[in-house]
């Protein structure tokens, strides 16, 4: 049988009452029955009931992590570090809730500040906006991830992925590389465009043509990265190397090349970008570019706890460093090749 407060009052020696304001940190009760109180629940093993809270306090004790979709374009790696991430920070104060915005195509009426005390949102697109402005309109606690926002209002956090690729780009090009192919991400995300962005500003910065025609579009899976890098192998003259847009695109395009007949990265060199955890146990292993999702959405828990708790909203946007990762699939080219 679960644990009760009734059972903690029984032990503790108090009332019922005293044990809800205990737990609920009320300012009614000291500080060292609280104490003694929760060392108790913790000792008795005592499980919060969120539905009883939720009808006392007038709370739901859920915090929603939406995504813009869960169905394409959401990579399982991507979606284990952001709800590891936020899970690491809200643990048992919270139910986690997990949605695709594109659950709600009827609209968001389903979505109130009875069914979440606070939201986080893994933005991908900007045809999230219409989401973002109805949750702080009816006044839900938000903090969108992933995306720099423009015209509409939220706390912000998200990684400068314009600068990873810049520096991905650079470094293939001090590797010895001219010929540097993209396979791009999803149609429509913003991430795609910034690292495209990337790609085109260090080229430019170091001399170098984009070339329309070693640029692929992806959609952030293993099996868009696998077509796209055979589309890629058509080429002449072939790129000496691929940047993908993201770690498992890559794994696809490592894939195609070694059917037709080619090796990593003797032949064709690529990279990725975000460091899943498959990425350094491949062969060979990935250079890519660490996007650092799970400190990202850590950060924004933590933060999305604090505006729960009527801190102000930031106002401007938090940036969080990407970090190139040097491994084993890019090789120097050396004069004369």
């Amino acid at each position: 049988m679960s644990v009760t407060i009734k059972d903690i009052a029984k032990r503790a020696n108090v009332s019922h009452t005293t044990v809800s304001r205990a737990l609920n940190d009320s300012p009614l009760i000291n500080q060292e029955t609280k104490d003694r109180i929760k060392a108790l629940a913790e000792q008795m093993n005592y499980t919060p009931n969120f539905s009883a809270k939720s009808l006392v306090l007038d709370r739901s004790y859920n915090v929603g992590l939406f995504f813009s979709t869960l169905e394409t374009g959401t990579s399982a790696g991507f979606f284990h570090d952001t709800v590891r991430g936020v899970n690491s920070v809200i643990k048992d104060e919270y139910n986690l809730v997990v949605k695709g915005i594109d659950d709600y195509a009827g609209g968001f009426p389903r979505i109130t500040r009875k069914s979440f005390d606070g939201i986080i949102l893994m933005s991908q697109s900007e045809q999230d906006d219409a989401f973002i402005r109805y949750v702080t309109g009816i006044g839900i606690p938000l903090v969108v991830l992933n995306r720099e926002l423009v015209g509409v209002k939220a706390a912000n956090i998200l990684s400068d992925e314009r600068k990873g690729a810049f520096r991905m780009t650079e470094y293939l090009i001090a590797m010895g590389h001219t010929r540097i192919a993209v396979l791009e991400g999803k149609a429509g995300f913003r991430s795609s465009q910034e690292r495209l962005n990337g790609v085109k500003d260090a080229l430019q910065a170091n001399g170098l043509p984009f070339t329309p025609s070693y640029s692929v579009k992806g959609a952030y899976t293993m099996e868009s990265g696998y077509k796209a890098m055979k589309k890629l192998l058509k080429a002449e003259p072939l790129p000496t190397a691929v940047f993908c847009f993201n770690d498992d695109m890559a794994v696809g395009a490592i894939r195609a090349i070694e059917e037709h007949g080619l090796r990593v990265p003797k032949d064709i060199s690529v990279s990725g970008f975000d460091d899943n955890l498959f990425s350094g146990y491949l062969f060979p292993a990935l250079t890519t570019v660490k996007r650092p999702i799970e400190s990202i959405s850590r950060e924004g828990a933590s933060m999305l706890l604090r505006l729960m708790g009527r801190q102000e909203m930031p106002d401007d946007p938090v940036f969080m460093h990407t970090e190139l990762v040097e491994r084993e699939s890019v090789r120097r080219i050396e004069q004369g090749e």
